[in-house]
């Protein structure tokens, strides 16, 4: 119950924080999908994101996100996931970011990662996204996604 609580308070927050954020942040939802790898399992992961990314002046900014992905195998439920991110920004359209949080459902670890989000137009972007989760009893994962998505 308490990862429920803890999910249900981050979300909380990322709703609630574009009317809290100073001019130039920005909200954004996507969609993604990849491959998992990791124990002799590869399959593949279908997902949607939510967040929001604070400006910290013209080169920086700082971010929170949920989201739920899907392993496509029979049997396995959706993965939830909170968590932030921090990066430089590329020119006018680049985002470069390291990203950690944790995940819970069937599995319940950290993550590490990093990744690139370049926007093509003034709203919609692409991203590439890498993460590494500790999987603390059955083996550590790795996972590649690609998304699209769009900034509002």
């Amino acid at each position: 119950m308490k990862k429920f609580a803890v999910a249900a308070a981050l979300l909380s927050a990322v709703v609630a924080t574009p009317a809290l954020a100073a001019p130039g942040g920005e909200g954004r939802v996507e969609v993604r999908g990849g491959l998992i790898t990791g124990n002799g399992i590869d399959e593949g992961t279908l997902g949607l994101a939510a967040g929001y990314d604070f400006d910290l002046g013209s080169t920086a900014f700082a971010g929170a996100e949920v989201a739920g992905d899907k392993v496509l195998i029979d049997g396995a439920d959706v993965q939830f996931s909170a968590g932030g991110r921090v990066g430089a920004k590329i020119g006018s359209n680049g985002k470069l970011f390291a990203t950690a949080g944790y995940t819970f459902s069937d599995i319940d670890d950290p993550y590490v990662g990093a990744g690139y989000q370049h926007k093509f137009g003034s709203n919609v972007y692409g991203k590439v996204e890498y993460r590494h989760q500790f999987i603390g009893n059955f083996g550590d994962f790795d996972t590649i996604t690609a998304g699209v998505g769009f900034a509002f």
